[in-house]
């Protein structure tokens, strides 16, 4: 009987060793896959979740200042008179895209009748 327990104990000090080898390597296998996989994410210029999430944020912000002017200029322009410039400008629009573009226009043909 003495010698079957001492063999129950010593199966039992060797997996108890085989078990805590296997969590070792676990641990050990899990960092140099980490390891890989960061290294290639960093050699094809990959982003981290914290670099595009400031990004995100930046965009955002950016959009919503983009708009905040966007309704100042609104306001603005609807307070200024659309109308600027002489009669003879607003009834002829080729002569004010002339002097705003800095360009003659050339004119159409008169229409055969």
């Amino acid at each position: 009987m003495q010698s079957q327990k001492r063999i129950f104990d010593d199966i039992a000090k060797v997996a108890g060793g085989a078990l805590g080898a296997l969590g070792s390597l676990k641990q050990e296998i899990e960092v140099l896959v980490r390891q890989r996989v960061e290294r290639f994410l960093a050699d094809r210029d990959f982003v981290t979740r914290e670099e595009f999430e400031a990004v995100k944020a930046m965009a955002s912000e950016a959009r919503a200042e983009q708009v905040r002017l966007l309704t100042r200029l609104e306001t603005l322009e609807g307070a200024s008179p659309k109308t600027t410039g002489s009669a003879s400008d607003q009834a002829s629009p080729r002569k004010s895209l002339a002097k705003k573009t800095g360009r003659k226009i050339a004119r159409k043909p008169a229409a055969k009748t």
